[in-house]
């Protein structure tokens, strides 16, 4: 009897401990963004977007170091409010769409920081060039929505020069430095 009650006992609690394993989630394209804003004429600051982000999350609370990022933004979805600025932008004196289509980050390493922050370290490819960044990411929630799928979010915000990926495009009217945002919901897979 005392034998049945300790396998049942264990078998509740089990059942009600929190699953800590590495969880995958796909990037919902309409419930993320990423943003960037750069100075212009030395006066002011002005915003864009990539619509519709892609890519993978691995997530593992337990152990950090097991999780993993894989991000894709299509440089033909930049969006800063206007259709010739946009065209500039995939021109090549920029992005040059046509011949790099994407901006990718894929992650090398994943260290716990301070709270419910990581320090992810990856490979930031734009424009051709390919440089090692470490990004803060901060987890930022799960939840469900709609009920039934399960959801994770991460944001980092950083900054990088965009002549360190040989985008040289009219300095001096445009700062070199860029602050990028990304906010992702990822739904698990």
């Amino acid at each position: 009897m005392l034998n049945r009650l300790v396998a049942a006992c264990l078998l509740v609690l089990s059942l009600a401990a929190p699953s800590f394993a590495a969880e995958s989630y796909k990037v919902d394209p309409v419930h993320s963004s990423a943003v960037f804003r750069i100075k212009h004429a030395n006066v002011s600051f002005f915003a864009g977007r990539f619509n519709a982000p892609d890519g993978t999350l691995v997530l593992d609370e337990a152990d950090p170091s097991k999780s993993s990022f894989n991000i894709v933004l299509s440089v033909d979805k930049v969006d800063t409010a206007n259709e010739k600025r946009d065209a500039h932008l995939k021109s090549p004196d920029f992005f040059n769409a046509k011949q790099y289509p994407t901006i990718t980050f894929k992650s090398t390493s994943v260290k716990k920081g301070e709270g419910s922050a990581l320090q992810v370290t990856g490979d930031l490819t734009m424009h051709g060039v390919t440089k090692s960044v470490t990004v803060p990411v901060e987890l930022t929630g799960k939840g469900q929505f709609p009920p039934g799928t399960q959801r994770a979010g991460v944001e980092a915000t950083f900054t990088v020069k965009r002549s360190d990926f040989g985008m040289n495009g009219m300095q001096g009217m445009l700062g070199d430095d860029v602050k990028v945002l990304v906010g992702l919901s990822g739904m698990k897979q």
